[in-house]
């Protein structure tokens, strides 16, 4: 998704979030230790829930389920100040349809320091677990989310691709998942885990796709008809991070956030924020070279765009 203004973001300027990042940056050896000796830390954990569902409308488009099922998950865990499990959410969706997007979103108006927060941890198949073989040693993956957890109950951890992570790696989780008190001598509850994928888009965008053809509202499809071939969609699949580790089968998933595929007029949306976040005025042969360059599919419909609005932002510095 095209980058976002920051309408929505009430911090002054661009130096006032940077101070206040190196101010976080700066304070991390002391909120450690306060985190350390009390279950009331919140480290840099400053929610702005107004913020963030402001951000969602004006930026995140044809995604009427993702945005009500973030913004009610996490409305429902941060006004908790008991949750006897942390917030576990799972976002499939095909490429560029706002998964990465709103991950990032959740970082910056949940923590101070956005995703530069300490607190904030971003794991990529490509870059932390790129051999399958070395699958035992990427198990210590255990041990370094309950050290971070140790030093800030307030932590979001970001699992990206999940369809690239070995099998095997996200077992390790498990017990972090669920609804105990404590886990190997660590209070766990005010986490925040999201894993991100591609699998379950084909069967995502089939139900999208026979909404258009019977002339039902694109906003008429609800999470009852997309929950369980996502589900069963990751469940089939050898090659997800999620494979026999137990995760889906216990439900410790507390939602699953479904994103449909974009249609021509959402991605004109994410050209004109893409426009708008560069400083210009909105220039109709800029966004219609932009759409004349979109793949869309399938071939006879030409109805979703091959990858959503991933290349917006490049393909906008060709035609300027």
């Amino acid at each position: 998704m095209a980058a976002a203004a920051r309408g929505c973001r009430p911090w002054g300027s661009l130096l006032g979030l940077l101070g206040l990042v190196s101010a976080a940056a700066a304070a991390w050896d002391l909120a450690s230790l306060r985190c350390n000796l009390g279950a009331f830390c919140e480290c840099d954990f400053r929610p702005d829930l107004p913020g963030l569902e402001c951000d969602l409308a004006q930026h995140l488009a044809g995604q009427h389920l993702a945005k009500a099922l973030v913004v009610k998950s996490l409305k429902a865990f941060v006004q908790n100040p008991a949750p006897t499990k942390p917030l576990v959410l799972s976002l499939h969706g095909w490429t560029g349809t706002g998964k990465s997007y709103v991950s990032s979103l959740l970082a910056r108006y949940l923590f101070q320091g956005g995703l530069r927060s300490p607190h904030v941890h971003h794991f990529s198949p490509i870059i932390h677990f790129p051999h399958p073989s070395h699958i035992e040693r990427y198990k210590d993956l255990k041990n370094w989310v309950q050290g971070n957890l140790t030093a800030c109950g307030r932590s979001l951890f970001l699992f990206d691709e999940m369809d690239k992570l070995p099998p095997g790696l996200m077992e390790v989780l498990r017990p972090f998942l669920g609804s105990s008190w404590v886990v190997y001598g660590t209070n766990y509850r005010k986490a925040i885990f999201i894993f991100i994928s591609n699998t379950g888009g084909e069967q995502i965008n089939q139900v999208a796709l026979e909404a258009w053809r019977s002339r039902r509202d694109r906003e008429e499809i609800s999470l009852q008809e997309l929950e369980p071939i996502i589900s069963r969609a990751v469940l089939d699949n050898p090659h997800h991070g999620f494979w026999r580790s137990g995760i889906v089968e216990e439900h410790l998933l507390d939602a699953v956030v479904p994103f449909l595929p974009l249609q021509r007029h959402h991605v004109r949306h994410c050209v004109l924020n893409e426009l708008a976040q560069l400083g210009l005025e909105p220039q109709e042969d800029v966004v219609q070279a932009v759409l004349d360059s979109t793949t869309f599919f399938p071939e006879g419909e030409r109805l979703f765009s091959s990858n959503g609005c991933k290349t917006v932002a490049s393909r906008i510095a060709l035609f300027l």
